[in-house]
């Protein structure tokens, strides 16, 4: 009996042990594999992942492209929203308007082109002063202007005259206060060694009908009083 009760002792000592062995059997093969993996991988991949792409993607690049840009839509610079300063060859015509009668680069009683141009006097040959190649250009432009003449006119130098005094020029021709030869017309040439060559129209072959009709209607002492003291 004590062997029976022994080995039935035995047997219900082990139930519990199968019972518990068996409670993982009984269920299903994994809770965990009925869960999501995780609860990372039950949200989506991430908080930008499930947003559209970017953010930053939908927006424009930046400030500065969302905004058209300011420097664009203004001029390209300060510069060319102002007017163009003028060429050289507008300011010597000017000062020739300006003084009516001036030398090109001698010294004498009217202004002179190239000592303007340099900023002072001129001792010796322009050629050889450190703004040769200015007064060089200046001189070439005022050569080729429609509203200026070159004569041999004030100390038989090479002298502009502006337009505006075309028609004193011709009265004092006409009225023989100027020889002809310092109202013969000049076109000179400058050539890249210094020289030049002179292509001359003599009086009054360079006069227009309206300076010839201009010049009529002025006296003598109006045409001196026009072209200055230097006369």
């Amino acid at each position: 009996m004590r062997t029976s009760a022994r080995t039935a002792g035995t047997a219900s000592a082990k139930r519990p042990k199968a019972k518990r062995a068996g409670k993982h059997a009984t269920k299903p093969a994994s809770k965990r594999a009925a869960k999501p993996v995780g609860k990372r991988a039950a949200k989506p991949v991430g908080k930008r992942a499930a947003k559209p792409a970017s953010k930053r993607a939908a927006k424009p690049v930046g400030k500065g492209a969302a905004k058209p840009g300011k420097r664009a839509a203004k001029p390209v610079g300060k510069g060319a929203a102002k007017p163009r300063r003028k060429a050289p060859a507008n300011r010597w015509l000017a000062f020739v308007e300006q003084h009516g009668v001036v030398l090109a680069s001698a010294r004498g009683p009217v202004p002179s082109v190239a000592a303007a141009v340099a900023g002072a006097p001129i001792i010796g040959s322009w050629w050889a002063h450190p703004k040769g190649k200015a007064i060089f250009v200046a001189l070439s432009e005022l050569d080729d202007a429609a509203d200026v003449r070159c004569f041999k006119l004030v100390d038989r130098k090479v002298t502009f005259v502006h337009r505006r005094l075309w028609p004193a020029l011709a009265r004092l021709a006409d009225g023989g206060v100027l020889e002809p030869d310092r109202v013969a017309s000049i076109q000179q040439e400058h050539l890249p060694s210094g020289e030049h060559r002179n292509l001359i129209t003599p009086f009054p072959a360079w006069v227009s009908d309206d300076d010839a009709r201009a010049a009529t209607a002025l006296t003598i002492d109006d045409a001196r009083a026009l072209l200055g003291t230097w006369l």
